[in-house]
């Protein structure tokens, strides 16, 4: 007796295999993108929000590409047609919005990196058509799709935590993206499970590392204090980075900071003493060392 299939899943048959992707279509489909990509770029509604991102990252074109992949027969129809669609879309994209910006056909200084990705689709989609196997190998071709989609979501997601509901959309497609294709190319758990490994580990790796930074400054120190020569200045805890004196006289100094939060930062000047607290913060959504007395 044949099981039914639910209507998720004779979707997604029909969306990663189903479908007629002749060349006529691919044509279609990279000019249709093109547009929309356009309108979500030049439409200023859509600025800073989800949709607009489409024309900056990548996330949107892997769906695409996908869909593309899982819809040929052969490994090298896939390359063919998944390049061409690249090289259709990417530039016309470009050249739509020529109209609408103050660069004008300066634009396409920007297209180098893009055709540069174009290229690329030709070995990724080649190897890429594999997932059609449904396999294994097809669960680890899909591997650093996962682990990129995984870390753009989490980008975007703390966009969303830090102001609501800021890229909310852009963070739920990229996951559901990931929970798509697990559930689409693996019927077997095993697979699927497994599929998730690659989420959990790229989240715990960017939560374990989310406290540090790389940001260094050129400061006066509070009250704008005179120096010796003599005068040395240090971290209370060194893992937080370094600090040096750059110009005593002047109370000027240099700190760089590699983890977020606060610890001291001190200055010996013979019996005197200068103590500061020296913190990284969030201000605007930009990271900042403010110090203030202690």
């Amino acid at each position: 007796m044949t099981k039914t299939k639910s209507p998720l899943r004779r979707f997604t048959d029909k969306l990663f295999g189903g479908l007629n992707m002749s060349w006529v279509k691919v044509i279609i489909f990279a000019v249709a993108a093109a547009v929309v990509t356009t309108v979500f770029l030049v439409v200023p509604v859509f600025d800073g929000t989800s949709f607009h991102e489409m024309g900056v990252y990548f996330e949107s074109w892997v769906l695409f590409a996908v869909i593309i992949m899982s819809n040929c027969s052969k490994p090298l129809e896939s390359a063919l047609k998944t390049f061409v669609f690249f090289l259709i879309s990417q530039p016309l994209i470009y050249l739509f919005q020529v109209p609408f910006s103050y660069q004008g056909w300066g634009l396409f200084g920007y297209y180098r990196f893009w055709f540069i990705l174009t290229l690329c689709t030709f070995p990724a989609a080649f190897v890429g058509w594999f997932i059609r196997k449904r396999n294994w190998l097809s669960l680890l071709i899909l591997s650093p799709v996962i682990v990129l989609l995984t870390v753009s979501g989490i980008g975007y997601l703390t966009k969303t935590i830090n102001n609501f509901p800021d890229h909310i959309l852009a963070a739920v497609f990229c996951f559901g993206q990931t929970a798509l294709y697990l559930y689409a190319f693996f019927e077997d758990w095993k697979k699927s499970f497994t599929g998730l490994i690659p989420v959990v580990v790229t989240a715990a790796v960017i939560m374990f590392n989310s406290n540090s930074v790389d940001i260094s400054l050129y400061t006066d120190l509070p009250g704008s204090p005179s120096f010796s020569d003599a005068a040395v200045i240090e971290l209370g805890n060194p893992e937080f980075g370094e600090a040096s004196i750059t110009d005593a006289e002047n109370g000027e100094i240099y700190i760089h900071m590699k983890r977020q939060g606060t610890t001291y930062l001190t200055v010996l000047d013979g019996e005197k003493v200068y103590s500061y607290s020296a913190e990284v913060k969030d201000i605007n959504g930009v990271k900042q060392i403010e110090i203030t007395p202690r």
